[in-house]
């Protein structure tokens, strides 16, 4: 896998400077739902960014192109008309509240800053492909979300143990359990969320799990034949497209 270079982070977008101290509605006639829209977009938003580096790979494995104009700036626009187009507005668009509005300006931040850190990796020219992955993206802006928002949210892609190929991404417990027991159940909906409130050492947090599948654009690494090598050095898992690929898994603090 190739390393990922480091470039200095030379600016933000003015809209995405915000103070990340997290702030709860004050009040909700309804909180469950608050949660539930708050997880639901945050999941739609991390979607839209990695189909941004999915729609770029040919450019980004380009030996040929140095400068791929492919900057926080650029990216965060396309992750912007991604997301319109998915959904009919933009991801800070609509009758947000004030914590709904914190936790995706902290997403797309975190995308720019990443973005940004693999600016040489991305433009170096004469080497093909870099590793710079939909998976690898989602991972890192997941990361530095989570060091944006500490105990107030998480965003995780997580997978059934014997699909998942970085260890960071394992399941915990709970995730196992609804990956398992559910989403692999054959009576479970296709695409239908799992969420609860979990109480663990007197903190009670809002989980969601929204299940993922493998589309045919997926399975040049993770379809067939199974154990073959796939462009990135790992084993193809032999999957079919409407297979279960993972989940996205949300935690919010209540």
């Amino acid at each position: 896998m190739a390393r990922f270079s480091v470039s200095i982070m030379l600016f933000f977008n003015a809209f995405l400077l915000v103070s990340l101290t997290a702030v709860r509605p004050a009040s909700a006639e309804d909180p469950l739902a608050a949660f539930i829209e708050e997880g639901n977009r945050m999941a739609d938003v991390l979607r839209a960014g990695r189909s941004v580096v999915s729609n770029n790979q040919s450019l980004i494995n380009d030996p040929a192109i140095g400068d791929k104009h492919l900057s926080s700036h650029v990216f965060l626009q396309k992750v912007t008309d991604a997301y319109r187009k998915a959904h009919g507005t933009g991801p800070l668009d609509g009758d947000l509240n004030e914590h709904q509005r914190q936790l995706i300006k902290a997403q797309l931040q975190a995308m720019a800053e990443v973005v940004d850190e693999n600016q040489d990796l991305i433009n170096t020219e004469g080497m093909g492909f870099k590793g710079f992955i939909p998976a690898v993206f989602a991972r890192l802006v997941n990361e530095r979300f989570g060091e944006k928002m500490g105990i107030e949210a998480a965003v995780k892609v997580t997978a059934p143990a014997d699909l998942v190929r970085n260890r960071k991404a394992l399941p915990d417990a709970w995730e196992s359990e609804i990956l398992e027991q559910k989403f692999r159940s054959g009576d479970w909906e296709h695409g239908k969320p799992f969420f609860e409130s979990v109480t663990s050492d007197g903190k009670t947090d809002f989980r969601l799990l929204i299940p993922e599948y493998y589309s045919a654009s997926c399975l040049s690494c993770h379809g067939g034949p199974k154990g073959e090598m796939d462009v990135t050095g790992f084993p193809k898992e032999g999957g079919a497209e409407g297979d279960l690929a993972g989940a996205i898994s949300i935690r919010l603090a209540q």
